[in-house]
């Protein structure tokens, strides 16, 4: 595929009437690559774009044409991909002007759970976080878990990390999957999926569609100290979850501790 023609970007904006005054959006090739359909990739490189202000509301993008040739994709699969995003009201059309950013990002529907944190900074503005598997192991099912995960056979996947924001350590996470559903699951925490949720969209085709909550405050224990760099007796937030596939399955049981000294939790699920 060819390279993205930046200048031409660039003139196709001005034509568009971008009148936001923002620089042409710079298009990453999607000729080759992941598995996930190519429509939800544009989308979610859309929808990155808007999240983190690199599209300003008010901003007028580029005609279908142009983007689908910054793309190196076809016309059609970029508009489905923009019709997701109208629906979702990240993007609205206006006769006359074009495709304009609203501004209105719904920052927590499920789609963002692929690569956006629950934690924003005071301001409320969103935290992009990063992994630290400490580890990962093949367990026997507890009566309990075989129960909620609604497991027939096999044990559970355990998974420890630690979620970091503004270089500095803010959560810690342990998970439990039912081992039945999800066969090759890599065995070291070097090989383990930063993006939790797309993985298990695009090698196992679930999808996390709902997610129930329960919210709770506890000081610091021993561990949290360690992981967290907290204080004894440090207050922490204490997050009970349990995630939905797109069939109402339980898929996920997790256990989420975090400091809130410096961030607050957002949690807006649409």
């Amino acid at each position: 595929m060819p390279p993205v023609n930046a200048k031409k970007a660039t003139a196709t904006a001005a034509r568009t009437g971008n009148s936001a005054g923002a620089a042409a959006p710079v298009l990453p090739n999607f000729g080759a690559g992941e598995a996930a359909p190519l429509y939800e990739r544009v989308k979610r490189h859309m929808s990155e774009a808007i999240l983190v202000g690199e599209w300003p509301p008010g901003m007028v993008l580029p005609s279908e044409t142009s983007l689908a040739q910054g793309f190196g994709i076809a016309v059609g699969t970029v508009r489905r991909a923009m019709a997701d995003l109208v629906a979702e009201g990240l993007l609205t059309r206006r006769r006359k002007t074009g495709t304009v950013v609203t501004g209105r990002t719904p920052h927590h529907s499920l789609r963002f759970f692929f690569q956006y944190f629950r934690l924003h900074r005071a301001d409320g503005s969103l935290v992009r976080s990063t992994s630290q598997f400490l580890a990962t192991e093949i367990l026997p099912a507890t009566p309990a878990q075989a129960e909620a995960l609604q497991i027939r056979t096999g044990g559970v996947i355990g998974i420890h990390r630690i979620r970091h924001a503004d270089g500095h350590p803010v959560m810690h996470d342990k998970l439990m999957l039912a081992q039945e559903r999800l066969p090759d699951w890599p065995r070291d925490v070097a090989e383990l999926p930063p993006l939790l949720y797309l993985h298990l969209l695009e090698r196992y085709g679930i999808r996390i569609s709902a997610v129930r909550e329960q919210i709770t405050a506890d000081l610091a224990s021993e561990e949290d100290v360690a992981l967290l760099a907290l204080g004894t007796g440090d207050p922490v937030l204490t997050i009970d979850e349990v995630a939905y596939d797109q069939a109402g399955t339980p898929t996920i049981l997790g256990w989420h501790r975090a400091t809130t000294r410096a961030h607050i939790y957002v949690n807006e699920v649409r």
